[in-house]
């Protein structure tokens, strides 16, 4: 018995099936995180090279496919016809005219290639600036500002959170502590490798107060993507206050949160945390001293909310499976806080929320 061909309406609604889990994680941040709607020049000017270049496949696609569609009817065979169709052997002035028509686009797209790539690589010159280091590790992002001095004279340094003034051109340097990452914010500008042992540079400029979502855009792990971080372009006003407070020691905790930073200070949490004004100068993972004004907890995988920090103490692997610090904290809460862990998470919890 034949098989019967399934119905084009079946395949139809096979085909909305399987692309509606796709559909739906485009969906899922608020914010947008798409190159097609560009928010500085450099990103505005890859945007002008993507469309002429687009329109053109485009055409071109639109051409091979009606001649093919064309000869698929023109030349297909009628009735009982029995033996090989008449044989072509090849037309000159086609093969002439299809071999130059790419070699003219292609030299068009390189040409404009070339003049965009040389734009997005040159800083202005003039104008305001600022520096920023980017360090990327697994998995999660560091930001220092080698210009800026943090509450315990080093260069301020912040993690998950980049806060640049805007029209200002905004110049970074990008270094990898441990394996190849990529600094990736869409709307801002291009893709650029973290690779170990090598530093890169990149620059944007920073037109008007927005929030940014970016992400490492190279596979690196387990925890690939949730390696995310938001650029926050602030007015000058904002971005001065924001710098004061960051270069201000958190105010002297009470009540619980005295009691979490007795806690703190005691734990293991110092061997790998830093908190400036207190004992704790680790350097493994982030820097918390104004963890609590942060707007994520583990690199974007969570909102910052008491909640969801309590999520994270509780059981970090559980959020980011497959991260040895993770592993870490979790052996060492079950290991030596044992029947206090859900005292002591509440002690931790008021102790780094007031950290602001």
């Amino acid at each position: 018995m034949p098989l019967r061909r399934p119905s084009v309406i079946r395949s139809g609604v096979l085909y909305l099936t399987l692309l509606i889990p796709f559909a739906l994680a485009g969906c899922a941040n608020d914010l947008p995180q798409s190159t097609l709607s560009p928010h500085t020049e450099s990103a505005t000017l890859t945007y002008r090279l993507f469309e002429p270049i687009f329109w053109m496949a485009v055409v071109v696609f639109v051409i091979v496919e009606a001649l093919l569609v064309y000869s698929a009817f023109r030349f297909r065979a009628h009735g009982n016809v029995k033996g090989l169709p008449e044989q072509m052997h090849g037309n000159t002035p086609l093969e002439i005219g299809w071999t130059i028509a790419p070699a003219i686009i292609l030299g068009i797209i390189f040409l404009m290639t070339a003049q965009t790539l040389a734009a997005v690589s040159t800083p202005p010159v003039g104008g305001k600036e600022i520096n920023v280091n980017v360090f990327g590790h697994q998995w999660w992002w560091e930001f220092q500002y080698p210009d800026l001095k943090g509450p315990d004279g080093k260069p301020l340094v912040t993690a998950s959170d980049m806060h640049v003034p805007t029209n200002t051109t905004v110049k970074y340097t990008l270094q990898s502590v441990d394996v190849i990452h990529s600094f990736w914010v869409p709307q801002l500008n291009g893709k650029t490798d973290l690779i170990p042992g090598h530093i890169n540079h990149g620059f944007f400029n920073a037109p008007a107060p927005g929030e940014f979502l970016g992400q490492c855009a190279e596979f690196c792990g387990a925890e690939h993507a949730q390696m995310r971080f938001k650029v926050f372009m602030d007015t000058d006003a904002d971005f001065q206050a924001w710098v004061k407070n960051q270069q201000s020691l958190p105010a002297a905790p009470t009540g619980l949160a005295a009691q979490g930073a007795e806690l703190f200070a005691k734990s293991a949490c110092i061997g790998c945390h830093a908190i400036a004004g207190t004992k704790a100068v680790g350097l493994v993972g982030p820097n918390l001293t104004h963890f609590g004004s942060r707007t994520t907890i583990a690199a974007g995988a969570l909102p910052n909310t008491p909640e969801n920090l309590s999520k994270w103490l509780h059981n970090p692997e559980a959020v980011k499976p497959g991260n040895d610090m993770s592993v870490a904290m979790a052996n060492m809460m079950a290991d030596n806080w044992g029947p206090d862990t859900e005292k002591n998470i509440s002690l931790m919890i008021a102790y780094l929320t007031s950290l602001k």
